[in-house]
């Protein structure tokens, strides 16, 4: 396989048509994800057609629940798709499974005209003269052998019981590309062997319903994973014989191979690895927007001093000649990071309303949060906006707020190593302190305990804060403490102050 690399240019083109292709089976993962938001900034960019397709021939791996999850996954990330599922369009359906007999007779119509033909060997007589060929160092893909079968032979073979499937006849010449991302490719005949289109029982497989779906959705760019390019040159064949007989407009999709994403151990990212998982960064608390601009990193970017970017500047920026062909290292820190700082940057009203349901699954707050709840969220907010990765977070850091009094409890670590027996006077003199404090907001608590810790009894503000940190929030880590005292109000502080002095051990 010759490479070339080039690079190209992205023009606004209304004619451009791409798909996004799943199989449902499991849960998504990061890797589809950055394929889906290539095809649709891709799209976007040039004024096109995204088609979201779903690849469900697998009865024995797809599921209904894995394409719900396809679908509620595209909605989360904010994706839009103009034909496919819930939408419609002239190519209607966009389910597979719903399409079987438009491939019945695309296999049948190829059958007849020669282009694909009925294969008979077992799988054990296939493994055999593979191993054999490899032994004697030669290419181990199908030998062609029923490529020239006579009726009667095919007749002996169904007289044996054999189910044939239907195999299609690859051209005896070498097959020439330009990929969009690695430049020219070209290869030879004996490094693309005869392949199965249709399985034994009349199932027919992914090398089939792929390009006939491309060619009657009038698919003109294709964009996948690297994964998939030692396919491609059978679908180039393929769409060939699909003009020859009529399926389709006759025209070949240009092809962009995208680079594999790799990651611990500069292995490739497979979609069993913990941090492939959709749903782990969902449920962490990642925003769509900060997930999906690391995502494009993996192989593309805005500019060399860019790395923080909106989806509408991906979408202006898009070039698909500017994909890197070599592996992108998918590095969970940097994607911690740029999420980071998209929370940063959510307007405040934005960031309280997406705090909600990470308040809401732990029972932090109800279904439908009362006003004076969303008014306490919306006071304790800044607070953490600034030093916040993920939205799940907020539970750790403002669930002190929330929780029911009678539920409130400490870490036990940080109880351990902080509210010991030389936090007592800490904490009787602060109790003492506050009940007398007229103002209850921050200013007066910081200056009241400064007076009554710091200059009264000589400790450190690190010693003499720490303890009153851990009593009111129950964590050594959480927001300012003396806001987070006027937020809690002064009885509920004062209550837990006394709760954990009363907690305290034996001096």
């Amino acid at each position: 396989m010759a490479n070339e690399q080039h690079t190209g240019g992205s023009t606004a083109d209304p004619a451009v048509r791409v798909r996004f292709c799943p199989s449902p089976t499991g849960n998504p993962h990061v890797g589809l994800v950055r394929t889906a938001l290539f095809n649709w900034a891709f799209a976007r960019h040039n004024g096109g057609t995204l088609v979201f397709r779903i690849e469900d021939t697998d009865a024995a791996r797809d599921s209904e629940e894995s394409y719900n999850q396809l679908l509620d996954a595209m909605r989360w990330l904010g994706f839009d798709w103009d034909e496919g599922p819930e939408v419609g369009g002239p190519h209607a359906p966009y389910r597979q499974s719903q399409r079987m007999d438009v491939y019945a007779d695309v296999a049948r119509r190829l059958h007849e005209a020669g282009h694909a033909y009925e294969c008979f060997c077992s799988t054990e007589e296939l493994d055999a003269r593979r191993e054999a060929a490899r032994a004697n160092g030669l290419p181990s893909g199908y030998d062609g052998l029923c490529r020239t079968l006579t009726d009667e032979q095919k007749a002996v073979y169904r007289a044996e019981g054999r189910q044939p499937i239907l195999r299609f006849r690859m051209p005896d010449r070498t097959i020439v590309f330009e990929d969009l991302v690695r430049g020219t490719l070209s290869f030879e005949p004996k490094d693309v062997p005869d392949y199965g289109l249709v399985r034994a029982n009349g199932a027919p497989l992914y090398t089939l319903v792929n390009p006939v779906d491309d060619a009657l959705m009038g698919i003109t760019h294709v964009l996948r994973g690297e994964d998939l390019l030692s396919s491609t040159p059978r679908q180039i064949a393929l769409y060939a014989a699909l003009a020859e007989i009529g399926v389709g407009s006759g025209t070949t999709p240009r092809f962009g191979h995208l680079p594999y994403v790799m990651g611990e151990g500069n292995k490739k990212l497979s979609k069993r690895d913990p941090q492939a998982s959709l749903n782990l960064y969902r449920e962490r608390g990642f925003l769509p927007e900060g997930l999906l601009n690391y995502l494009a990193l993996l192989g593309w970017s805005l500019s060399e001093d860019r790395d923080r970017f909106s989806m509408d500047e991906l979408v202006a920026a898009f070039d698909i000649g500017k994909v890197n062909a070599n592996p992108a290292r998918f590095d969970l820190k940097k994607c911690e990071s740029i999420n980071a700082d998209h929370l940063r940057m959510l307007a405040p009203e934005d960031f309280v309303q997406r705090l909600v349901p990470y308040l809401q699954a732990p029972g932090l707050l109800p279904a439908e949060p009362d006003a004076a709840q969303l008014e306490l969220l919306r006071k304790a907010a800044p607070l953490t906006q600034e030093r916040m990765v993920v939205l799940s977070e907020v539970v750790d850091m403002l669930g002190f707020l929330f929780v029911d009094p009678a539920a409130f409890a400490l870490n036990p670590e940080d109880a351990a190593k902080v509210l010991t027996a030389d936090a007592r006077p800490v904490l009787e003199a602060s109790i003492k302190a506050l009940e007398e404090l007229a103002d209850f907001g921050p200013e007066p608590i910081q200056a009241t305990l400064r007076e009554a810790l710091v200059e009264g009894l000589g400790i450190k503000p690190k010693f003499a804060f720490t303890p009153l940190r851990v009593a009111v929030t129950g964590r050594r880590i959480s927001p300012p403490l003396f806001e987070s005292m006027e937020l809690l109000g002064r009885p509920e502080t004062l209550r837990r102050l006394t709760l954990a002095l009363a907690a305290l051990p034996a001096a």
